[in-house]
């Protein structure tokens, strides 16, 4: 019994590729695109705690800011 390789497909615009007929170039231009995907959602994942990070330290001066000052009257 000899397994066979089912064809790694991938849909660019809606069209459906079997890669396995892709050139060295197709690959490639292939595998940077996959890559830079990769690295927007990992970007887009780092801007969403850096955009909490950022609300809570706002959060933080706005309560630090609330607080009753201490007034120190000149003589």
């Amino acid at each position: 019994m000899s397994k066979e390789k089912s064809p790694q497909i991938v849909t660019i615009d809606g069209i459906e590729h079997n890669v396995d007929n892709f050139n060295e170039q197709q690959i490639l231009l292939l595998n940077h695109t996959v890559d830079l995907d990769r690295k927007i959602g990992s970007t887009n994942f780092q801007l969403q705690q850096l955009q909490v990070g950022k609300d809570a330290f706002l959060k933080l001066l706005k309560d630090e800011l609330a607080k009753p000052q201490d007034v120190v009257l000149a003589e």
